[in-house]
């Protein structure tokens, strides 16, 4: 049964066949907040919306607050990774810059290894460090140190999830001119079976961290899967492709979370007017 719900999008492609659902320019929230509070979910706002949102105007969001929090930033999500499923992780150095962080670095990981971006996705802000000079260049550029073992793969999988099952799954082979496997970088989409323990871990990790939306990236290294990081905004090329479309299981994901709304909170400073007795 179709359950009815009030639903505000702030962004209309990534909310395309989600019934009940009306479109609001990310900057002119202000100027609807009848139309934002009367909403049971506010969908995909800009991560610099997200405060106001949630705490000052007591709404729910969609993806869920600890998707915004944990995909915004690199380390961070790494760190709680580590934290939750340490054998699935790569062996990663997260470290500010300094001369004995750029040396540890070079004295713990062989090469080649991977250099990321803390604030980058589809691929851009990966670097293969194949020697000093390319690690040297890295560290000029960036305030923190993000060093990753390198795995020994051609192909990692997409797995991407709504609430908390993955709901589409495909590999990604690496381009032919470089060691990426994004496909928005040049990889290359190919269905297939998709192991079950990589199922099982990105749902593990989804339902520990309360992460709602998102597209995992693992890899697998002698039938054993390692998580690399997820996405919140990720590419959906791979899904038009395979012709999915995420709209139904959004919906019947905020569908189950009812019951709907609590109160709208009174506007302003003033606690409400009280009938004189």
């Amino acid at each position: 049964m179709l359950t009815f719900m009030q639903l505000v999008s702030f962004d209309a492609l990534r909310s395309f066949g989600i019934p009940g659902t009306t479109y609001l320019h990310p900057q002119n929230f202000h100027h609807n907040l009848d139309l934002v509070e009367r909403a049971d979910w506010l969908l995909f706002p800009d991560y610099d919306q997200l405060n106001i949102l949630l705490y000052a105007i007591n709404k729910r969001i969609f993806p869920s607050p600890a998707t915004y929090h944990l995909g915004h930033d690199k380390a961070q999500q790494t760190r709680a990774f580590q934290q939750v499923v340490p054998s699935h992780v790569p062996e990663t150095l997260i470290l500010p810059r300094s001369d004995w962080a750029r040396e540890h670095v070079l004295e713990t990981l062989d090469f080649p290894f991977v250099a990321k971006e803390i604030r980058n996705s589809m691929g851009r802000g990966v670097f293969l460090i194949r020697g000093r000079a390319e690690w040297l260049e890295y560290t000029q550029n960036n305030a923190l140190f993000y060093a990753q073992e390198y795995l020994p793969i051609d192909r990692d999988l997409r797995l991407v999830l709504v609430g908390r099952k993955v709901v589409a799954s495909y590999w990604r082979r690496q381009c032919q001119n470089g060691f990426h496997n994004n496909i928005a970088q040049g990889g290359t989409l190919e269905q297939g079976s998709v192991p079950i323990e990589a199922i099982a871990l990105v749902e593990q990790v989804a339902m520990r961290l309360s992460i709602d939306h998102a597209g995992f990236d693992v890899a697998m290294v002698d039938g054993h899967p390692f998580l690399f990081e997820f996405n919140r905004l990720f590419g959906t090329a791979g899904l038009a492709k395979m012709g999915i479309h995420l709209g139904p299981f959004i919906h019947a994901w905020l569908s189950e979370q009812q019951p709907l709304t609590p109160p709208m909170r009174p506007r302003g400073n003033h606690p409400p007017h009280r009938q004189a007795v």
